[in-house]
């Protein structure tokens, strides 16, 4: 595997300028402040969490597989991706480098058995 610091481990500067056409294109922008993009991503999250909400374990693994729930999963992952991507971009955070961060002192924090 390579080293976290020697490679690309999330690319996302397309998908950022795809919402942010997206968001020019409806005059969204005004509404994009951090704080509404958080509260947002929050909600998403939430509605992503009631799709497990009252299933055992074994039943969470099977939840994008099932034709009544699969559609769902990936439209909630996908809206609190875009949410997140969008959140990052307002904030002039690079996802990238703060990934490639977060998995070094991860590996740190947490070595291997």
């Amino acid at each position: 595997m390579s080293s976290p610091r020697s490679c690309h481990v999330l690319d996302v500067r397309e998908l950022q300028h795809q919402l942010r056409e997206f968001a020019a294109a409806r005059d969204w922008e005004r509404f994009h402040s951090p704080k509404n993009l958080a509260m947002a991503l929050t909600g998403e999250v939430g509605e992503l969490v009631e799709l497990f909400q009252w299933r055992d374990e074994a039943d969470s693994y099977a939840v994008s597989q099932q034709p009544e729930t699969a559609r769902a999963v990936r439209d909630e992952l996908a809206d609190v991706l875009i949410y997140l991507v969008r959140l990052a971009d307002r904030l002039d955070v690079d996802l990238d480098e703060a990934v490639r961060t977060k998995l070094i002192s991860n590996a740190v924090r947490y070595p291997p058995l």
